[in-house]
């Protein structure tokens, strides 16, 4: 039996003995004599949101490789506390190759367009797989992860931390117990984007020393480097990112979609400022249409961004929600989740939609809530034998996923999409099975 397949057996194995064992720190675990009760975690991306990530993973076990397309950022990632014996890759694929038999999890923490091959790899190499939100760049891609996921029986998590939190589970509970009546509308709105977008593509520049263009393109089509794709700006390409609604909705949307199961909408359109299908649009708001599933009425659920917001008209007191600033003044929340019944309404300004307030002559009920160890805990729980995590790609992050990716589907085309979401068939306008299944460079293949 090939080494990968005993040192995951022997983890999930021994888990038999205890959770609670399992789920406690590091320094616990490394006072025992196997050296295999260590996880052997390799992490892609380790800037950005790959810094937390990468060091999450260091507390929860060997980080035994690190990669990187920036030398500068792998590099300084090196030097960090438990990062010194990980060895270090440019290229993901060639670490997994290389490291496979000592690689018990994969974090990924990269740009969104590499995420699906990235995770389609390792998923098929038997590693337990943590992806960063949103799982996936396209709609397909996140079926598809969900599909090898159960296939492989690995343990996966996507980095959407509000999941784990009591508050979001307690707006959740607090809906699905009926305090605010039937659900009509959803609204979420955001700051994002917090990056140029909507415009020409940069200059052709130079590629920075350290810097492996080619590696970031990943599956992408070739495109000469150009100031403002690396580190951040490149959400709002087309190419590599999925503009304001991928970098946020799989957080502000993810309490609703928990508490009203917010799956296989019928239909989506969007309003934009306009674009050329590279860049993504400056403002966009979209609608999506839900029908009835599972005993909850269909409803309606719309999206703003760039600065656009619900009609004030919608909130039971007619104006928008404001906090007080330190210096006493109010402000209008820049973000913000308000979730309308026929008996009242939930807001929330926390993106995470774990601090929220109940509107109208309604009251908190008392509502039972399953706790998390923590979000990162449950994905490690979960690789030790332990119960799934909960936003686990099959179950929960790949339908989290395929409906936030639907509303870039309306944006692109600018036209209502009719959607078969069984079959991630735009019915109305098959020219767009495209863009939900994109073509891939040559050795990036999901």
């Amino acid at each position: 039996m090939p080494r990968k397949s005993n040192r995951r057996d022997f983890l999930q194995t021994s888990a038999v003995a205890g959770v609670g064992f399992w789920a406690s720190t590091r320094a616990r675990a490394q006072d025992s004599k196997s050296p295999n009760e260590q996880i052997g975690f390799a992490c892609i991306g380790v800037d950005g949101k790959g810094s937390s990530d990468s060091a999450a993973a260091n507390r929860n076990g060997d980080l035994v490789a690190i990669c990187d397309i920036d030398d500068q950022k792998l590099d300084r990632a090196g030097q960090r506390a438990g990062f010194g014996k990980a060895k270090k890759y440019n290229d993901y694929r060639k670490m997994l190759d290389d490291m496979h038999a000592s690689i018990d999890a994969v974090t990924i923490s990269i740009p969104d367009h590499s995420h699906a091959p990235a995770a389609a790899m390792a998923m098929k190499l038997g590693k337990a797989t943590f992806c960063q939100k949103p799982m996936t760049h396209d709609i397909w891609e996140a079926r598809r992860l969900g599909e090898i996921a159960k296939e492989m029986n690995v343990a996966t998590m996507m980095g959407n931390q509000g999941t784990a939190l009591p508050g979001l589970r307690r707006a959740s509970a607090t809906i699905q117990a009926g305090t605010l009546g039937v659900v009509t509308e959803v609204h979420v709105w955001t700051n994002r984007p917090i990056w140029p977008q909507g415009g020409p593509r940069p200059q052709p520049a130079p590629i920075p020393e350290g810097l492996h263009w080619d590696l970031f393109l990943g599956p992408a089509k070739e495109r000469p480097y150009g100031r403002g794709y690396h580190p951040f700006a490149w959400r709002g390409w087309w190419d590599f990112g999925t503009g304001a609604l991928g970098d946020m909705a799989c957080h502000t949307v993810n309490m609703p979609f928990n508490a009203l199961n917010l799956r296989d909408p019928v239909s989506v359109e969007a309003e934009t400022s306009g674009h050329d299908q590279d860049s993504y649009p400056k403002w966009s708001t979209i609608k999506y249409e839900f029908p009835s599933l599972g005993g909850r009425p269909a409803l309606t659920m719309n999206w703003y961004d760039g600065g656009k917001r619900p009609d004030v008209g919608i909130f039971l007191d007619g104006k928008l929600p404001s906090r007080t600033d330190r210096d006493g003044n109010q402000q209008i929340y820049k973000s913000g989740c308000l979730i309308v019944g026929d008996k009242g309404q939930l807001f929330t300004g926390d993106d995470y939609g774990a601090r929220y307030k109940l509107i109208g002559d309604i009251e908190q009920p008392e509502v039972e809530i399953e706790s998390s160890p923590g979000h990162f805990a449950e994905w490690v729980r979960a690789i030790k034998g332990g119960q799934p995590a909960k936003s686990n790609f099959t179950d929960y992050a790949g339908p989290l996923t395929e409906t936030i990716l639907l509303g870039n589907l309306a944006v692109w085309c600018g036209q209502k999409v009719e959607w078969d979401a069984k079959n991630l068939k735009p019915t109305n306008l098959p020219e767009l099975e495209a863009v939900v299944r994109r073509e891939y460079r040559a050795g990036y293949e999901v």
